[in-house]
């Protein structure tokens, strides 16, 4: 949803790249109700609000503290969120140059120097070696693109802390392949778009508390 998406919807014109844009807004924690300008960059928009306020409900106390990775970053806005409500440190991935730049001036204008933004594909991102694993992760990826289960299974070589929560956004009509040791805890669907947060157990069919799923 902060992400470029494919649209059916052929008959509305497609808007001038570099005029106008939108505003994000935080919903929660230290930046509460600020606005944050967003480039004017087609199928470029936040995580809507209503998206956003029921995972961090989720996530309330996996917050604080947090290491996160927001692959396929877009506007921000999970990865923004996050840090507005306590995550320790954030690395927010962008390939388009232009995107990353305008997140790169947004963290500035906040003060976040826990932040920071590289602007590369998520995909050689994840092929490289991984520093410190995260324990919250965020994966948006373009629509009908097949890269929700190739990032996933990556992040499964060293990215991810033993009992790390993930969130993939993808389209509804996606039946994502995850990793066994990933239980899916709770999901929400908005417009053409299916989120579900999982949680990352130790051995595959484990739910966090050790139960069988």
């Amino acid at each position: 949803m902060s992400r470029r998406r494919p649209s059916s919807r052929s008959s509305r014109p497609p808007r001038r790249p570099g005029r106008g844009g939108g505003k994000l807004r935080i919903i929660g924690g230290d930046f509460r109700r600020r606005l944050l300008p967003v480039l004017d960059s087609p199928g470029l928009r936040p995580t809507p609000d209503r998206v956003r306020e029921t995972l961090f409900n989720w996530l309330a106390a996996a917050t604080p503290g947090a290491r996160v990775l927001d692959l396929f970053a877009g506007t921000g806005a999970l990865g923004l969120e996050a840090l507005s409500r306590g995550a320790a440190e954030a690395v927010l991935v962008e390939r388009d140059p232009r995107v990353a730049g305008a997140l790169a001036d947004n963290l500035t204008t906040l003060g976040l120097r826990q932040a920071e933004v590289i602007t590369a594909d998520a995909r050689p991102f994840l092929a490289s070696s991984p520093p410190r694993p995260f324990s919250l992760v965020f994966v948006d990826p373009p629509f009908r693109q097949g890269l929700a289960g190739d990032c996933c299974a990556a992040l499964e070589a060293g990215w991810l802390t033993e009992d790390a929560w993930i969130y993939l956004e993808t389209e509804a009509t996606l039946s994502p392949e995850v990793p066994a040791t990933w239980t899916l805890h709770r999901e929400v669907r908005a417009g053409d778009s299916t989120g579900r947060l999982y949680r990352r157990t130790g051995e595959a069919g484990e739910s966090p508390d050790g139960d069988a799923c």
